[in-house]
């Protein structure tokens, strides 16, 4: 951030004023200049005398916006600087956000000319904000600017911190809706993290629910976007998509059903029901750049892990060339394959031919996998319980014991003791 260092007597709210306003009527020559500049720093001191903050911070924003073509980036730095810092003078929230509003929204305007010095002026405007939504504000209108300034790689690493920053502003479901989707598009546009664009996707289709029938309506043309990229994905194999109402409204969309369609595949069923989709939709997915041969290797894994959730732990070597329509020496590659994309854990029996899968990944997680794992931790917790219920009677007979053999020693040392005494005695 930078930092004002006063060189003269003058405030410099009045010295940026009296700069910029030079500057703007510089081509006019002094008799002109003159009165206009006296006047704006009059204006500005009559505004600081009446706390008048909103009214000043529009008055030198004016000046600024004419001088930005022309200062240096250093001036400008440090005009902007004097500037926001006007954002902590009121006492008011409401006259706060109102501020940051309109500085934001100003400096945001001209996207095209020092983009990357905008940004940098939002970003210590943001840091000088306490008031939440504020600061929300204020990084919706760096979004803005970093995609219409062509200035991405600047905003990008913030992402990083998105969950913090949702924790800290405490947005309604319509301020995260438009962050998600903002994001989403940015990173559609730097196409630098298909993996990073579908996440910020699927956090923005899964802030609507059945209540938003009226407004789902919007989030057809996104939904199907994920669709398309969770299907090109190599490397993903699970999701809850198919939970989403944003997502279930395609099944009887005219436009997108046959997408909604493809993704049901991907999720729930074998490779012959994609091969025959194919057969039937080969220009659908032709125009959505969806290569057939990544589908088939993807539907070959999700295939197996199929298998192994009904196949009761053990898959046929037969059944796996049969379901994968491989031949016999390719069976244990495209095994080997599934173990290493972590969809399973199995051994492979050469002997019998056979593989004996301990673990799979489920394609897909909703509520009957809640209630699936529910089951499993229940039991589990029986287990537990019964095994701590087993070791604790142990360790209770154990000290009974103990105290036992405890009590008969004691009881053989004092007749010991009095047979001794009075073989003692009768000797004496």
């Amino acid at each position: 951030m930078t930092t004002v260092v006063p060189t003269s007597e003058e405030d410099p709210i009045l010295s940026v004023v009296r700069f910029t306003a030079e500057m703007s009527w510089a081509e006019a020559g002094p008799e002109v200049a003159e009165p206009q500049v006296a006047s704006l720093c009059l204006e500005a001191q009559d505004c600081m005398i009446a706390g008048r903050w909103f009214d000043l911070a529009s008055l030198m924003l004016t000046s600024a916006d004419l001088v930005f073509p022309k200062a240096s980036d250093k001036d400008l730095e440090c005009i902007f600087t004097i500037i926001c810092n006007l954002v902590i003078k009121p006492e008011s929230l409401d006259e706060m956000l109102e501020m940051a509003k309109l500085l934001s929204t100003k400096v945001a305007q001209q996207p095209n000319d020092k983009p990357a010095l905008r940004l940098k002026i939002l970003f210590n405007l943001y840091n000088l904000l306490e008031n939440p939504y504020s600061r929300f504000y204020v990084y919706m209108n760096a979004l803005k600017l970093a995609m219409n300034g062509k200035v991405i790689e600047h905003i990008i690493p913030s992402f990083k911190k998105i969950d913090s920053f949702l924790k800290e502003w405490n947005l309604g479901v319509h301020d995260q809706r438009e962050l998600f989707l903002t994001i989403s598009n940015i990173l559609k546009e730097h196409k630098s993290s298909p993996k990073e664009t579908f996440k910020f996707l699927t956090k923005y289709l899964a802030t609507f629910s059945d209540e938003d029938a009226h407004t789902m309506e919007e989030a057809k043309e996104e939904a199907a976007y994920t669709i398309i990229e969770f299907v090109k994905s190599p490397d993903m194999f699970q999701h809850d998509l198919l939970d989403m109402p944003a997502v279930a409204q395609l099944e009887k969309d005219t436009k997108y059903a046959l997408i909604y369609q493809l993704l049901n595949i991907f999720l729930t069923q074998r490779l012959d029901a994609y091969m025959d989709f194919h057969t039937a939709n080969s220009a659908l997915l032709n125009s959505h750049g969806i290569v057939h041969e990544d589908c088939i290797a993807k539907m070959r894994l999700m295939s197996i892990v199929d298998l192994a959730s009904k196949e009761s732990g053990q898959i046929p070597y037969h059944m796996i060339k049969d379901t994968l329509q491989i031949e016999d020496d390719e069976v244990e590659p495209w095994v080997v394959k599934a173990i290493t994309a972590k969809l399973i854990d199995c051994k492979i029996d050469q002997m019998n031919e056979v593989i004996r899968v301990t673990r799979y990944t489920e394609r897909v997680f909703g509520q009957q996998q809640w209630l699936s794992l529910r089951e499993k931790l229940a039991t589990w917790r029986g287990n537990i319980s019964n095994v701590i219920t087993t070791i604790q009677a142990n360790k209770n007979y154990s000290r009974d014991i103990s105290i036992q053999d405890s009590r008969t020693k004691v009881r053989t040392h004092t007749k010991n003791s009095c047979s001794y005494s009075y073989c003692f005695q009768f000797t004496f």
